[in-house]
């Protein structure tokens, strides 16, 4: 087997910009990796989500393909 092949694989923090922290294990060098968005903060996660329909796409699909060969 080839030496050195393999990366250095080690424990960091990650720091989420809300500010909460966790361990995990990466090969990117460091001690500490700087995110933006958890699964604490996420929209999706804290059910905060909204959806937003941008410039009536929904009503513009409705119209186009609507049946009105009836």
């Amino acid at each position: 087997m080839k030496e050195n092949l393999h990366p250095n694989y080690h424990e960091v923090t990650v720091v989420c910009a809300c500010g909460e922290t966790f361990k995990t294990g990466s090969t990117k060098k460091g001690d500490e990796i700087k995110i933006d968005i958890c699964n604490k903060c996420h929209p999706y996660f804290t059910g905060a989500q909204k959806i937003v329909d941008a410039g009536g796409r929904v009503e513009k699909f409705n119209k186009r393909y609507s049946n009105t060969n009836k």
